[in-house]
């Protein structure tokens, strides 16, 4: 029986990987893609107001939602969620894992790039209370400007382990031997989803569109019918991890934020099919609201917001 796991070490994956000749290239490059287009690019728009619009991209749904700061844990946790993937490949198969392994660090940049398609166009935010009772909180408000909202990269990053996991097991026959740790990864992925919007780091409008994006980027592994069945665990009690808050939405707003989420997500699906990038519909959306710089075009009629 092989370990949940929660257990692995993440220091482990950041010594397989440095640590091997092999993975070194991939992992470093990974991490450069990774602080050049989440923390120079907002950092550059913070302190460069203008040069981007800049789209808040709230719904009303979203107040359904508490703002209920234990679940930061939960939130903080979606690096160290990839990362113990690496870790527990690498201890269950040593080195016939490193291609399974520069598989999913290559994922994981393809995200990051495709992210950084949208957000070079049109960046995002929500409104977030400005709470700092927590040093979490604390170090949350300093280290990130909150202007990369649409597509959530926290929702990609935890979504693609578990597909990326699965699709490394099913690949190698053993689907059904690892399958308590793919539910693991399949239920921890609900439960940062969900936690981004506890602690007010997104809208729902940020979850539809990572999942739209990643529908985009995996379109083998991450095919409609997979969207639509992660979206339909969300706030429906099939989400959990080590530590999670037991707060729960009453099962009407559940039920509501999911189709919201669904309805969102259909609807940029459909507008990528006839278009001539899959960014388009995501810029076509931001364009459609509000801006905070004036640089962007409100007023236009907005296929990709239903109303609530």
């Amino acid at each position: 029986m092989y370990k949940s796991i929660y257990d692995e070490p993440v220091i482990s994956a950041f010594i397989r990987v440095f640590g091997s000749s092999f993975l070194r290239k991939t992992g470093v490059d990974c991490m450069a893609k990774q602080l050049y287009h989440f923390f120079f690019r907002q950092y550059r728009a913070a302190l460069q107001p203008g040069r981007i619009p800049v789209t808040p991209v709230d719904h009303p749904l979203d107040e359904k939602i508490p703002f209920t700061p234990s679940w930061v844990y939960v939130y903080l946790d979606f690096v160290g969620f990839w990362l113990r993937v690496i870790s527990f490949l690498w201890h269950t198969f040593g080195r016939r894992s490193d291609k399974a392994i520069e598989t999913l660090i290559l994922s994981v940049k393809r995200i990051y790039l495709a992210a950084a398609g949208v957000y070079s166009r049109n960046l995002s935010t929500t409104t977030r209370p400005f709470y700092i009772a927590s040093p979490h909180f604390f170090f949350i408000h300093l280290l990130d400007p909150h202007l990369l909202c649409i597509p959530s990269l926290h929702v990609m990053v935890v979504i693609n382990a578990h597909i990326q996991f699965r699709d490394i097991v099913r690949g190698m026959g053993k689907e059904a031997e690892f399958f308590r740790q793919t539910k693991e990864l399949e239920r921890g992925a609900a439960a940062i989803t969900e936690s981004l919007l506890y602690i007010k780091q997104h809208s729902i409008n940020c979850v539809a569109a990572a999942m739209y994006v990643l529908s985009c980027v995996e379109r083998r592994l991450f095919p409609e019918e997979e969207a639509e069945a992660f979206a339909s665990r969300l706030f429906s009690g099939a989400a959990a991890a080590p530590g999670m808050p037991k707060t729960r939405l009453p099962e009407e707003d559940g039920r509501a934020v999911r189709e919201h989420i669904l309805s969102m997500y259909r609807r940029f699906m459909e507008g990528g099919r006839g278009a001539e990038t899959w960014e388009a519909p995501l810029i076509d959306f931001l364009r459609s609201l509000p801006g905070k710089n004036g640089k962007n075009t409100a007023g236009k009629k907005d296929r990709f917001h239903p109303a609530v």
